[in-house]
């Protein structure tokens, strides 16, 4: 893993510069953040997040805007192929100065992270108890085997399932009580902050309820910060105090969660609003609408901002000026030029 600080300042589309937090310190501080990999092609670039213990903070957009390689490089997760940049402020320490002695023990302990896919981040071999009471060895000394079972037995209780599952392969275990066994993992070692990565992918609606409520409740009952990443607005804004909106690898509207997914500036953020159905909104009665196009590739970005060749109300100036954040309203910002014109013009995006 390549890690180096920036010694100069943002880019013109960076995320506004974090330096001077007011009052305490926040539990995580990320500046101007970019990831590289190969050297060429760029997966996150200039992005900003501040997260408080006890905060949910949602990332938002479709595959392919950089939101798995964001969370990764949170904990220094990336292949060594990834070139890192900027800051990386966990409790005031920077993660890509850490030392691997010192990263190895905020891993698990500092922050955890629930993976997408459980089934694919469980080891297939061995039992789940033991895959939990591991982390509890790992970074406990004083642990003895068996006070990392019993904890593992609580901690399975603590996510709904029965102490008797801890002696289950994860092939015996359906895709929820999987998902629960991750989450019950990340807890292991009492982080502060918890990052889940597309947490109910592949599960029903009503196991993607009762994992969400499950993460929500934890979050509230031990105090930690949670940044919970999804293609899905609808959840984000249901589970999440504030939300940031990703297109190409960078931040492009963040602000309260709700007023991000009801009414969002960014015609980026309009769309992916748009693309879910309002269930019990008689106001809404118009079917979901699809964004056309795809994501640009990040080793041939388009000029100018990135979102351009699929906005429905780009000016011609947009191919050629890219946008940096800016104040947007209602504690929100974002990059577009046109979040400074009258709201009537937002309808142009959904027409």
């Amino acid at each position: 893993m390549t890690a180096t600080t920036t010694t100069t300042g943002p880019e013109p589309s960076a995320s506004p510069d974090l330096s001077k937090p007011v009052g305490d310190p926040p539990l995580l501080e990320v500046r101007n953040l970019t990831v590289t990999y190969g050297g060429t092609v760029p997966a996150v670039r200039g992005v900003g997040l501040r997260v408080e213990a006890g905060q949910k903070l949602g990332i938002a957009g479709e595959s392919g805007c950089g939101k798995s390689t964001l969370a990764l490089a949170l904990l220094r997760l990336l292949p060594t192929t990834a070139k890192l940049t900027g800051d990386i402020l966990l409790d005031g320490e920077d993660v890509l100065t850490m030392k691997w002695g010192r990263l190895r023990a905020v891993r698990w302990a500092g922050a955890s992270i629930v993976f997408q896919g459980a089934m694919h981040s469980l080891n297939a071999v061995h039992r789940v108890g033991d895959q939990i009471a591991e982390p509890i060895l790992l970074h406990n000394a004083k642990a003895t085997p068996a006070a990392a079972r019993r904890r593992a037995g609580e901690l399975l209780e603590q996510v709904g399932l029965p102490v008797a599952r801890a002696q289950a392969y994860p092939h015996e275990l359906s895709g929820g009580q999987r998902q629960r066994v991750m989450i019950a993992m990340a807890l292991a070692c009492d982080p502060r902050l918890i990052i889940a990565d597309e947490p109910t992918t592949a599960l029903d609606v009503m196991i993607q309820a009762q994992i969400l409520r499950l993460i929500e409740q934890l979050v509230a009952d031990q105090d930690v910060g949670l940044i919970m990443i999804s293609h899905d607005l609808a959840v984000l804004a249901d589970t999440c105090d504030r939300l940031s909106v990703m297109y190409a690898g960078r931040v492009v509207e963040e602000g309260p969660a709700r007023q991000v997914y009801a009414e969002a500036r960014h015609p980026y953020g309009r769309a992916l609003s748009a693309a879910f159905p309002r269930i019990g909104d008689p106001a809404s009665r118009r079917a979901p609408r699809g964004l056309p196009g795809d994501p640009p590739d990040p080793a041939a970005l388009p000029g100018g901002c990135t979102f351009h060749p699929r906005c429905p109300v780009a000016l011609d100036s947009c191919a050629t000026e890219d946008q940096e954040l800016r104040e947007a309203g209602g504690e929100r910002r974002a990059a577009c030029v046109l979040v400074d014109a009258p709201a009537a013009d937002d309808s142009r995006s959904t027409s």
